[in-house]
């Protein structure tokens, strides 16, 4: 069995003005033999992972993230930094819905930072995350890749608590997201979406959906024909378009719940899985119960 170094955090200084949860989480994995192994661990306040899963044999450790507080608050400020090493495999998930809080003024922000060496795999899959009405919080991603790395990455938002019955009318939530391969972007965005605004309803926006996801897959597999693989896999309900960029595949869906977008999701990433990683796809448990 390997052990695995863990250790937790230093507390940053208080500030009484700027109550909330500070949380913040380190995983590196590297690959020993045939094993990808997680070898080191640290966290500060309530973002942890509980053990190493291996579902599909030693090449792939799964890793499940755990906010026990299940959601992020006005003044919460979460940071995950992630760290793969020559020819690991990762997929990492939650075991739920997230959700960003009503705030009564204080934003919250999660931050989430990953690197991946030459030949290592990235599956970055959490479940969807839950905006309710009046939240205000920042959402980053930076991918750093490196040589051949590979990440395959999804992000769904559901805007309000739809079923039952709430809209995303007032609050806001500033996203960025950022791809590089070594050292040159590969995918730059930025975007904030306001409650309310005119644009959650624009044909140019949101077009009235209240679900959205995203999915992103950076390799060198991602060519032409892959493409093709993608554009034969039909949404099942809502409106769902795929595009080839330099070394990247990005899909785009818009819908009225988040199942439909997750099923159609879950499609993309079976199909793209084989070439990226060399293996067929593998739901993680976690997403069945």
């Amino acid at each position: 069995m390997n052990a695995v170094a863990e250790a937790p955090l230093a507390d940053p200084p208080s500030d009484s003005a700027d109550a909330g949860w500070r949380a913040e989480l380190r995983l590196a994995y590297q690959r020993r033999g045939a094993r990808t192994v997680l070898v080191e661990r640290a966290h500060r306040g309530p973002l942890v992972v509980q053990r190493a899963l291996y579902p599909e044999g030693e090449a792939v450790c799964h890793t499940i993230l755990v906010h026990p507080p299940a959601g992020i608050a006005g003044g919460d400020r979460l940071a995950l930094t992630l760290e793969l090493g020559a020819q690991a495999h990762v997929l990492l998930t939650t075991p739920g819905a997230g959700k960003w809080y009503r705030s009564a003024g204080a934003p919250g922000s999660l931050v989430q930072r990953i690197r991946v060496a030459e030949g290592g795999v990235c599956e970055f899959l959490p479940q969807e995350s839950i905006v309710y009405d009046g939240a205000l919080g920042t959402l980053g991603t930076e991918v750093e890749l490196a040589g051949s790395g590979a990440f395959i990455g999804a992000e769904v938002l559901c805007l309000g608590r739809i079923g039952a019955g709430e809209r995303f009318t007032c609050g806001e939530l500033a996203l960025r997201t950022r791809i590089s391969r070594d050292g040159r972007p590969l995918w730059l965005e930025r975007g904030v979406l306001e409650g309310g605004a005119g644009l959650l309803d624009a044909a140019v926006g949101l077009d009235g959906a209240p679900v959205s996801a995203t999915l992103l897959v950076a390799a060198p597999a991602c060519d032409a024909g892959l493409l093709e693989a993608w554009r034969a896999i039909e949404p099942m309900a809502g409106r769902g378009a795929v595009t080839l960029l330099p070394g990247l595949l990005v899909a785009r869906w818009l819908g009225p719940a988040c199942e439909p977008g997750r099923a159609w999701l879950a499609q993309l990433w079976g199909a793209a899985r084989p070439a990226v990683a060399g293996r067929a796809m593998q739901v993680p448990r976690i997403w069945n119960t």
